[in-house]
C-alpha cells in the first residue's frame, strides 16, 4: 500500500515538500490567505501500518511563534475523538514527529481539531435545549453563519449583559472545545449556578468568531487575511464583517462582562490577560479583575496568575484588541483567556497533554468564577 499524506479537508493545512517513497516526509505549513501567519497544522497519513514514519516539518522557524515549538508536542489520533501527544522533537527550525502507526490511517494536528460540522451539530444541540435562543448576528467573507447561543430573562432589562466570546483566532481550537463545556453547562437548568446566573443574567455566546478561517485551516485570521482581534476600533464589512456583527450586537445590549477565549502557542499556562492600559482605567475594574482571577484560581487547580503577558503601561492600551476596546467602551469588565497548545506546566498529562476535555471543564470552572463576582459587576 502507498504511503501517502494529504490535508483536502476541514481545517486540513500541509504542503508535501518531498517524499523517499516510503515513510518520510518533508512538509511546510501553508500560510494563512493572504497573511505571512502560519503555525496551524491538520493532515492525515495513510498506507503505513506498522512503518517507520519520520514525518519533518521544515519551515517552523518563519512561522508566527516560532518559540512555541519548543518543547511542544503534535497531537495524534487514529478516530478524530481521542488525540495523544506523539513523539515529536524540534530542532534548527524542523518539527520532527516519528510514528510507527498500528492502523492505516492517523491524523496529525497542532491541537485536537474543533470542526465546523461538530460547531453545527454543538450550535443545534444547545439550541434546542429549553429557555435558549440561537440567532444568526451576520455573515462572514465567505458566507458563513455567525452563531450566538444566549440564556437567561431575555426581558429582564436590569440583568447583567454576559458575553462570551471564542476563536477570534482559528487555530486556537482549544476555545471552542472550552466553549462547548461551557454552553453544555449553561443549557443545564437543574445546575443551581446555572439557574442563579439566569437569573441574574443575560448570557450571549458566540462559539466562533472566524468559521473562515477555521475551515480553511488558518491559524490567526479571517478569509482575507485579517487578524479580528485587531479589528475592534473600526471593524468593517469588507474586512471584518465578522467582528462588527458582534459589536453592533453588543451595542445594542450593553456589556457588563466579557471573556474572549484564546489559545497560546508559546506559554505552557492557563492565565487571563487583562486591559490595564486603557485610558478609562477605573479602581473598581481592577479590583473586577483580580477577584474573577483568584477565584478561577481557587476553582481550578489548571489556572494560575502567576505568569502570564506584560501588562501595558497607563494609557497605552492597544484598543483596536477586544478586550480593551470593551474595557473602554461599556466601562467594563474584559478579559482574554488563554489556554496552552503545550502541556500546562501546573497540571501535566504526559499523554495527552493539554486536551479538549480539561479545556471544557476550564469552562465550567470559568462560570463559576462568574458566579462569584456577578452581584459585584455593576
Amino acid at each position: 500500500m502507498t504511503i501517502s499524506i494529504s490535508s483536502a479537508f476541514d481545517s486540513g493545512n500541509i504542503q508535501i515538500v518531498s517524499q523517499n517513497g516510503s515513510g518520510e516526509f518533508d512538509l511546510a505549513i501553508r500560510k494563512d490567505e493572504q497573511s505571512e501567519f502560519y503555525q496551524w497544522f491538520h493532515f492525515r497519513l495513510t498506507g503505513a501500518r506498522d512503518a517507520t514514519c519520520t514525518l519533518r516539518i521544515i519551515n517552523c522557524s518563519g512561522s508566527a511563534y516560532p518559540g512555541g515549538w519548543v518543547n511542544y508536542k503534535a497531537r495524534m489520533s487514529t478516530d478524530r475523538k481521542i488525540w495523544t501527544q506523539a513523539e515529536t522533537e524540534y530542532h534548527a527550525g524542523v518539527l520532527t514527529i516519528r510514528v510507527t502507526p498500528q492502523t492505516d490511517s492517523v491524523y496529525f494536528a497542532y491541537f485536537a481539531p474543533y470542526s465546523m460540522d461538530r460547531h453545527h451539530d454543538m450550535v443545534a444541540r444547545i439550541a434546542a435545549a429549553p429557555g435558549v435562543r440561537q440567532q444568526v448576528l451576520g455573515k462572514s467573507l465567505d458566507g458563513q453563519d455567525i452563531d450566538m447561543l444566549s440564556f437567561g430573562n431575555q426581558s429582564n432589562a436590569d440583568a447583567h449583559k454576559i458575553w462570551l466570546i471564542a476563536r477570534q483566532h482559528p487555530g486556537e481550537c482549544m476555545a471552542e472545545w472550552w466553549m462547548e463545556g461551557a454552553l453544555e453547562r449553561l443549557a443545564d437548568l437543574s445546575d443551581p449556578v446555572i439557574k442563579r446566573l439566569c437569573e441574574k443574567a443575560i448570557i450571549y455566546v458566540v462559539p466562533n468568531m472566524n468559521p473562515d478561517g477555521s475551515r480553511r485551516g488558518h491559524l490567526r485570521t479571517n478569509a482575507a487575511g485579517v487578524n479580528l482581534n485587531r479589528e475592534w476600533a473600526a471593524p468593517s464589512l469588507d474586512r471584518s464583517p465578522e467582528v462588527l456583527c458582534v459589536l453592533n450586537k453588543m451595542i445594542e445590549t450593553g456589556c457588563d462582562f466579557n471573556l474572549d477565549v484564546h489559545g497560546d502557542e508559546d506559554l505552557p499556562h492557563n492565565f487571563i490577560a487583562g486591559f490595564e492600559g486603557i485610558p478609562s482605567l477605573t479602581k473598581k475594574q481592577i479590583d473586577l479583575l483580580n477577584q474573577y482571577k483568584a477565584s478561577l484560581e481557587r476553582l481550578s487547580p489548571d489556572f494560575q496568575t502567576r505568569v502570564g503577558y506584560a501588562l501595558a503601561q497607563a494609557g497605552m492600551a492597544n484598543l483596536s484588541m477586544s478586550t480593551n476596546a470593551l474595557a473602554e467602551r461599556f466601562k467594563c469588565l474584559a478579559m482574554t483567556l488563554e489556554m496552552p497548545f503545550k502541556d500546562a506546566t501546573e497540571n501535566p498529562d504526559p499523554v495527552h497533554g493539554w486536551s479538549p476535555e480539561r479545556a471544557k471543564k476550564l469552562g465550567h470552572a470559568c462560570l463559576d468564577a462568574l458566579y462569584s463576582i456577578i452581584d459585584s459587576l455593576r
